[in-house]
């Protein structure tokens, strides 16, 4: 049997209103068919669900949304597993997750509370993501040919999700990969500068990268709604990556997922209609 735990994922979130990407409401047996599967709703929050939940599972992937409660439920995730005796958890955390302020601490408590339970723990650590691109970057780049943040000529290694997928599959197989810390990377690290010039060549429109202060997209990022909390742990994040955090490249991945990883431009030519302006896109 598989089981799908599914969070929240939103501050107040509880387990009689379960929310899934987009806040679309989730369904038992919404995936039923698609993966030939057995699906159970569980609340992160809600700790008598997920041992309801993990009753005959022997391998579990946490991932929990960065929300302010994150040490809490993925704390109460990993008790519920050792209550369990569940014998793989791989724990999905953030790249250089022990170097990372307050604001971004959850993703090591988990790892802690672990010690010394009775399965083996996986920490699968990865980075900024190919998809982030589309997500952050793609809606100023259509209407102004642009993309704004402060990041200096800082380099990332962007993976794509579906390889950190094919990783995270084959740490709860156990075997070789028990109690081993995974932190992932790209094929290749590049600065916002460099991908703006992929972008202008893959799309055929001229994009630019503007580097403006922090104090300029704190604001930038607080008019557009975002909570506090959110605005100053991804500007600590962009800090991290200002200090090279972000810009390894080891071949690790290729090795795990034996093949080569999607590379960024794989990725921008197969979104490139994502880049081109609106009037164009018509």
């Amino acid at each position: 049997m598989q089981v799908e735990v599914l969070q929240g994922g939103f501050a107040g979130s509880d387990s009689n209103g379960l929310q899934g990407p987009r806040n679309v409401p989730l369904e038992r047996g919404c995936c039923e068919s698609a993966l030939e599967c057995e699906a159970v709703l569980a609340d992160y929050a809600d700790k008598q669900s997920l041992r309801k939940a993990l009753d005959g599972v022997s391998a579990v992937y946490v991932v929990c949304s960065p929300i302010p409660q994150l040490v809490e439920l993925e704390s109460n995730m990993v008790d519920a597993c050792k209550e369990a005796e569940v014998k793989h958890v791989v724990l999905n955390s953030a790249l250089g997750a022990g170097d990372y302020p307050k604001s971004f601490s959850g993703c090591t408590a988990g790892r802690r509370q672990a010690q010394g339970g009775r399965y083996e723990l996986h920490d699968r650590a990865a980075q900024w993501v190919l998809q982030n691109i589309v997500a952050f970057n793609a809606p100023s780049i259509r209407t102004q040919g642009a993309f704004c943040a402060a990041m200096g000529d800082a380099k990332v290694s962007y993976l794509d999700v579906g390889d950190i997928a094919v990783v995270a599959v084959k740490s709860l197989h156990g075997g070789a990969h028990g109690g081993k810390t995974y932190e992932l990377n790209g094929p290749e690290a590049i600065s916002n500068q460099e991908l703006a010039k992929r972008i202008s060549k893959i799309t055929g429109r001229t994009v630019n990268y503007v580097d403006i202060p922090e104090s300029a997209q704190r604001e930038s990022m607080l008019g557009l709604g975002m909570p506090e909390w959110q605005v100053t742990a991804l500007l600590e994040l962009q800090q991290y990556y200002r200090q090279g955090g972000a810009a390894r490249t080891d071949g690790l991945l290729q090795s795990l997922i034996e093949r080569p990883p999607v590379t960024l431009d794989q990725y921008l030519t197969a979104n490139a209609r994502e880049f081109r302006d609106q009037a164009a896109s018509a």
